[in-house]
């Protein structure tokens, strides 16, 4: 039996508040460290380094380290590149099984900033002082990750009609609903679409567009797909996240260096999935409309899109503390920890959906209104350690361990002290799901000739995810490895440069188009996506010293 849909009005329609998740606190609290070429080439391992003016991001004492002023500019290309196919179920395609690789490229500036240096002319106590003022990123978010396949036994309509049973009709079609209604945005916005319609006679039961039903013997409604769907799904991401310094350095006789940082965090981030779905044989998925006069109309589906958008900004301020001891010749220890950053963030976010027919009369759309909160992330200190071992002038190698954990992250409201909100909900994920990731860093540097230099670095970053097995709290095996190489010039008066290659692979991400939907006996999982991301970085330093 086709389904009927019932002709109604659709009303104006306005915002409402938007729900946060562990997630959205992870990806405004992490680090991913970019600052100059030289730093990136060497893996970021500057914790007891010192002199580069993106590894004062890392340990605010390595301004302190150089007898000189300088001033560096650092120009960059970020690459995404991604890989999308669906997984099997029970060894054979379930949606989405085309290889898709696509890539997103941006111009970036990871690095721009200098430091100026005053001989205090002491033999001994604080012999030299730093200040400076430099702008280091420590996040690119990028991303353009597409999968298509086809399907002939689930669909985004036929999910989002069973999560929206349970709503009455009346939540859907109300004046104003998006401000007025309790329900989700996205039910609103396929309802308003025609991608979902109410079937039976209940009026809170929904059945998708892409969907039929008949009745057993037992008069139990069954619903099927009606036919096989070309699925196109898409994922883009694009935003920044840097960090704003101003440094204060101290050189003690050329033994003990201590430095401070007032940072200022600034990030925006935008996101937008999609899903379209079409119909192979428009002859298979026939409607009939009930129309107000009680006379029937008859059309067939043809396709169908749903979008959401997101977009974030946010500002917040941190303090950071760093020391690096030369206790002989060659070995440097170094040090630094930074405090709990509090950052306001200012979110927006938005639906539209579509469908189309034959008698392109009965197309539908509907685009909700930009809906749009604030509230406060605070992310928990972190702290670093480091040693590295300068061979004289021929070259060094060095280490760093840094941690963090993400288990102390908490949401706030910005303009009441009730948070119980938060710590009902998401507060309580964060405790429960997420734990301490570890960063291993280290760098190698080789210098042929004084003027010439060859570079290579690596970093392990694991996840601060965390999953239960039998009751036992264990991580997600999900790390992020970084390989780094790069060159380095500079000229005996006071112009250098550098350049710099990172490659990184992140962890497989397993992605979930809509959910799962047919349930019980007949259960059919809704599709899987396998995604692989790399993402490199080419950066060029150039800088003077002086």
């Amino acid at each position: 039996m086709k389904k009927k849909i019932i002709l109604l009005a659709v009303c104006g329609i306005t915002s409402t508040a938007g729900a946060q998740t562990m997630y959205d606190a992870l990806t405004f609290s992490e680090n991913t460290y970019y600052g100059t070429a030289r730093s990136t080439a060497m893996g970021n391992a500057f914790t007891a380094l010192g002199g580069d003016l993106g590894g004062i991001s890392i340990n605010p004492a390595g301004s302190a380290v150089a007898n000189y002023s300088q001033i560096t500019i650092t120009p960059s290309l970020n690459i995404a590149v991604s890989t999308a196919q669906g997984t099997k179920w029970n060894g054979e395609a379930n949606g989405f099984e085309r290889r898709m690789k696509n890539s997103s490229t941006r111009f970036t500036l990871p690095n721009i900033g200098f430091t100026l240096n005053y001989d205090t002319h002491r033999t001994s106590g604080v012999t030299g002082i730093s200040v400076g003022f430099m702008v280091n990123g420590t996040g690119y978010f990028n991303d353009n990750m597409i999968a298509r396949g086809t399907n002939a036994n689930t669909s985004f309509m036929g999910a989002l009609a069973y999560n929206t049973s349970g709503w009455d009709v009346g939540e859907l079609t109300m004046s104003d609903a998006y401000n007025s209604s309790n329900a989700p945005w996205e039910s609103i916005a396929g309802w308003e679409a025609g991608l979902i319609s109410l079937y039976g006679p209940s009026d809170s039961e929904y059945i998708g567009t892409s969907e039929n039903y008949y009745i057993d013997k037992d008069n139990n409604y069954i619903i099927r797909q009606a036919g096989t769907l070309d699925q196109n799904y898409g994922r883009q991401q694009s935003g920044s996240k840097y960090d704003y310094l101003i440094n204060l350095g101290l050189n003690f006789s050329d033994r003990f260096y201590f430095g401070v940082n007032l940072g200022i965090t600034s990030l925006n981030y935008a996101y937008r999935d999609w899903i379209t779905e079409i119909a192979q044989d428009p002859s298979l998925f026939q409607i009939t409309y009930l129309n107000e006069d009680n006379t029937e109309s008859v059309t067939n589906f043809t396709d169908m899109n749903f979008s959401y958008r997101y977009n974030a900004s946010g500002v917040g301020v941190y303090g950071k503390f760093g020391f690096i001891a030369r206790p002989f010749a060659g070995l440097r220890i170094g040090g630094a920890i930074q405090t709990p950053t509090s950052t306001v963030i200012k979110e927006f976010w938005s639906y539209s959906a579509a469908s189309y027919y034959t008698d392109s009369q009965y197309n539908a759309s509907s685009d909700s209104p930009e809906g749009q909160y604030r509230y406060r992330v605070i992310s928990p200190f972190r702290f670093n350690v480091g040693l590295a071992y300068t061979f004289g002038n021929f070259g060094l190698i060095s280490a760093d361990y840094e941690m963090c954990d993400y288990s102390g992250m908490r949401l706030k409201e910005t303009e009441t002290n009730d948070n119980s909100y938060y710590d009902d909900g998401v507060n309580a994920d964060i405790r429960e799901y997420m734990g301490a990731s570890h960063m291993f860093r280290a760098g190698l540097e080789i210098k042929p000739a004084a003027a010439f230099a060859i570079r290579a670095g690596y970093t392990l970053t694991t996840s601060p995810e965390r999953y239960y097995e039998n009751d036992v709290r264990q991580p997600v095996k999900a790390n992020r490895n970084s390989f780094s190489a790069g060159l380095g010039f500079s000229s005996s008066g006071s112009f250098f440069a550098d350049l710099a290659f990172r490659a990184t692979k992140y962890a497989d991400e397993y992605i979930y188009p809509y959910s799962d939907y047919i349930l019980g006996e007949d259960y059919f999982p809704s599709p899987e996506i396998l995604n692989r991301k790399w993402m490199y970085d080419v950066m060029l330093t150039i800088g003077f010293r002086f």
